[in-house]
């Protein structure tokens, strides 16, 4: 079956976006096909060490990849996992005691000077590191002890949609192998991501209602809730318009005030413990008369006020975020296009952000 997306629509705004939209369920085949075997490799030396706490680098997109594994590691592992301030080693110089850590740093090109030197900090000051990115050649994988790559090929589009999902798709099975799974709750994703990569006309006539909007609220509760955040993201970096993540239970915590019927407020419900911790939300959001889009399951769509059904029934929750985003992004992609803009180079951004 052939993508929605196709590469190569001539010289039409967004095309490279749009193409490497279309691979991922190709990519989510060969990570599973030829990059499990050696991630499962990785993991099984990594457990052999047995790290008593969990740390995670990042920045943008691969912080939000990096925030779904925190979950996957507390929820699947027990175990205590924190997101990195690198400020505190590269412009404070702190040194952390970090024997018996794992520092795990997620970066698509592996080459930000930040990532860099906090990599080698936490390695000079004990910690076993490990680098997910998408370039084994980049200085963050040369100063790492370990390494994974997430076979996403390159990625051309400033927006980045594959290798977040790749990132995903290598973290999940990286959690597996340290656990002694298998990851087999994976195999089914790439059938069921072309099947929602087939629904473009669906996703296009959705970003109509969008196409106006002033800022937009995106929410959610668990794995959903570094979801949320990169559907966010996309959006800022696309389309330009204001998107504010939370999760559920801190958007009850003040930001609620701020809903109206006007602003629409997109939900991620995580067909799960997720989806149901979000469900008091979702009841004080319609309270409200909130112009709701829900991206779930049947039922939690047709009781908004739009939305897209994903196909859930059967997939474990803890990988339902490799197909929660793809609609997501087909959102950001579509509302972008409506607006007359190119998602391909949004302003004043550069694929590699050199943060120091």
């Amino acid at each position: 079956m052939s993508a929605t997306y196709p590469a190569g629509e001539g010289e039409l705004p967004g095309r490279i976006m749009s193409g490497e939209m279309a691979e991922q369920p190709a990519m989510l085949r060969r990570i599973l096909d030829e990059g499990a075997p050696a991630i499962r490799a990785v993991a099984a030396e990594i457990a052999a060490r047995k790290p008593r706490f969990v740390l995670l680098t990042a920045r943008g997109t691969s912080d939000n990849a990096a925030l779904y594994a925190k979950y996957l590691m507390e929820i699947r592992l027990g175990l205590p996992c924190g997101l990195a301030s690198m400020s505190t080693t590269t412009a404070y110089g702190a040194k952390p005691d970090l024997r018996d850590v794992l520092v795990v740093t997620v970066s698509q090109s592996g080459g930000s000077p930040d990532l860099v030197a906090s990599t080698r900090a936490a390695r000079e000051a004990g910690a076993v590191t490990l680098a997910v990115t998408n370039n084994p050649d980049s200085p963050l994988a040369a100063v790492s002890e370990y390494h994974i790559d997430i076979l996403a090929g390159p990625e051309k589009a400033l927006p980045a949609t594959k290798t977040y999902t790749a990132s995903l798709l290598s973290l999940y099975l990286f959690v597996e192998g340290l656990r002694g799974g298998d990851g087999a709750a994976a195999t089914i994703l790439p059938e069921l991501a072309e099947a929602i990569l087939d629904r473009k006309s669906e996703v296009r006539a959705l970003a109509s209602r969008y196409r106006f909007a002033e800022r937009m609220v995106i929410t959610s509760r668990g794995y959903g809730y570094p979801t949320a955040k990169e559907a966010a993201l996309k959006l800022m970096e696309t389309s330009y318009i204001p998107a504010l993540s939370y999760s559920g239970a801190d958007l009850l915590h003040g930001p609620l005030a701020m809903v109206d019927n006007i602003s629409p407020v997109i939900a991620v419900v995580t067909d799960g413990r997720g989806g149901e911790a979000l469900q008091p939300v979702l009841d004080r959001l319609r309270g409200r008369g909130a112009d709701l889009f829900v991206v779930g399951p049947k039922a939690q769509v047709e009781a908004a006020s739009a939305g897209f059904v994903l196909p859930t029934a059967g997939v474990a929750e803890e990988v339902q975020p490799i197909l929660e985003i793809l609609p997501l992004q087909m959102l950001a992609y579509e509302v972008t296009i409506a607006r007359g803009q190119d998602p391909d180079a949004p302003r004043a951004l550069a694929k590699v952000t050199e943060t120091h």
